[in-house]
């Protein structure tokens, strides 16, 4: 059992684990975060479980996954009523704080278990994107496709600045307010939205990309059949229809360079928190996570945002530092948001909550520093397409489950880049059963796809039917709380 010691959780909104100096990235610069990787260990095979906001961050604080959450969308997010870690720790005794971005449902009386909540930025209303209820892989999605980049470049955004104010409030915590919870370790969140877009990038880091040689998006310029090669995966391009409204070099440039420098911008405001924390005179005594709650495909065959299950969107960053921790890791065993949560119970000496909530995840304090663990990782996504799809990486594999279409499997070893799909290939038939019965062995995909459907039923008659939600504007991104 780990000694415990506060806790500082940092959680950015759709970081694409690639842009990450300390992963090898050629152009990114993020000093503050591979400086935290130098002194602490990264979790290499750290995913989401969803490639989406509100029913990651559901599983997040649930610490169970989204099947069991069910915060199946962004409609239907957490509502207080399962406990999760920060109620757990309030009944230890335990001070817990956010600071910034929930994506909860926000309803007055709704108890989410902090003893302070700080700037929250909720679903919009309180209901949230409606329009993703509809699961039409022919209700294009063209207001936010076309805002993406159109609002690429040089500036400020309504994210920019929450995010500072909310970079500003973790730093103001820690100085004032950390010293009054020492009777017992505390726990602070803080969750900032960059690189989420708008990709409108501060200047002084819009510019230190705009004129770079930056990577080129995997498969930007092949056919479509060869960048999507799966049925769900072209539902999804049209339906998130991204890639039409690109025109030339200078456009995807412009888009590229504003995801970098939200990166950048994104990496100065973990360095002043974590500056914060040193100069009032508590690293010594915290430990510090760094995540995100998903990827981004980043242009990646012609796809932008999140919601597919390759690397670039169901992959995370993972990092851990402080006492305890093995300076300069590498772990390879598969974990997710939910053993974060796991881990938050564990690292403050309240362990024995992950087993009184049912948690299934495994603490990062017990998976740092040794051998790879066969365990696998669950990621869900019950939106956009008509069908849910799951997905499932072992230390070596990735299988994806399409209800009611062919599956996917990655040999992630030798094809990195998922680039070659061996499912229809006889010699991995073996292994694509076994994966397969791995993955039922924790749910049953037809079932919880009709359970995902069932709820968004009901959701939509509750906001006047299939037709009135139809006639909604979709929603490019959540606004963030007005300043005061």
């Amino acid at each position: 059992m780990a000694k415990p010691h506060n806790l500082l959780v940092i959680m950015s909104d759709e970081h694409n684990r690639k842009l990450l100096g300390a992963a090898g990235h050629p152009v990114v610069r993020t000093p503050n975060l591979d400086a935290l990787a130098g002194r602490g260990t990264r979790f290499d095979a750290a995913y989401t479980p969803s490639p989406i906001c509100v029913p990651a961050r559901g599983a997040f604080h649930t610490g169970q996954p989204v099947h069991r959450s069910r915060c199946w969308d962004n409609a239907i997010a957490y509502d207080g009523a399962m406990p999760g870690w920060p109620q757990a720790l309030r009944a230890r005794g335990h001070h817990t704080a956010s600071i910034g971005k929930l994506h909860y449902q926000g309803h007055a009386g709704q108890d989410y278990g902090f003893a302070e909540t700080i700037l929250p930025m909720q679903i919009t209303g309180g209901t949230g994107d409606v329009t993703m209820l509809i699961r039409d892989p022919d209700d294009v999605r063209e207001t936010a496709a076309r805002k993406l980049l159109a609002q690429a470049g040089p500036g400020e955004s309504e994210y920019t600045l929450y995010d500072r104010r909310v970079a500003a409030a973790a730093q103001v915590w820690l100085r004032e307010s950390a010293r009054k919870h020492r009777d017992r370790p505390w726990v602070l969140f803080v969750s900032m939205v960059a690189p989420h877009f708008p990709l409108t990038a501060p200047p002084e880091h819009y510019y230190r990309y705009a004129g770079a040689a930056l990577p080129r998006p995997k498969l930007w310029d092949a056919p479509e059949e060869e960048r999507l090669p799966h049925p769900w995966l072209r539902g999804y391009g049209r339906r998130s229809d991204h890639r039409r409204h690109f025109r030339d070099e200078a456009d995807l440039q412009r888009a590229l360079a504003g995801y970098h420098g939200l990166v950048s911008f994104m990496d100065e405001n973990v360095g002043k928190i974590l500056s914060a924390l040193d100069e009032a005179g508590l690293s010594a005594g915290t430990r510090v996570v760094y995540t995100s709650d998903h990827g981004d495909n980043l242009g990646a065959r012609g796809l932008w945002g999140k919601c597919t299950m390759y690397e670039e969107s169901a992959g995370i960053p993972m990092i851990m530092a402080g006492p305890d921790v093995p300076r300069g890791g590498r772990c390879a065993t598969p974990v997710t948001l939910c053993d974060l949560s796991a881990t938050i119970l564990d690292a403050v000496g309240a362990g024995d909550a992950a087993a009184e909530l049912g948690l299934p995840g495994a603490s990062l304090l017990d998976l740092a520093g040794r051998p790879t663990q066969d365990r696998a990782a669950l990621s869900e996504l019950h939106t956009y397409c008509p069908d849910g799809v799951f997905m499932l990486r072992t230390p070596r594999h990735k299988y994806v489950h399409y209800v009611g279409a062919a599956p996917q499997l990655f040999d992630l070893d030798a094809d990195p880049e998922e680039l070659r799909d061996l499912a229809a290939d006889p010699a991995h038939a073996a292994l694509l059963r076994e994966l397969e019965a791995r993955l039922r062995a924790m749910l049953d995909p037809e079932a919880v796809d009709a359970a995902a459907k069932a709820a968004q039923a009901r959701m939509i008659a509750q906001h006047g039917g299939d037709a009135a939600i139809r006639a909604r504007e979709r929603m490019a991104y959540t606004p963030p709380p007005v300043a005061a």
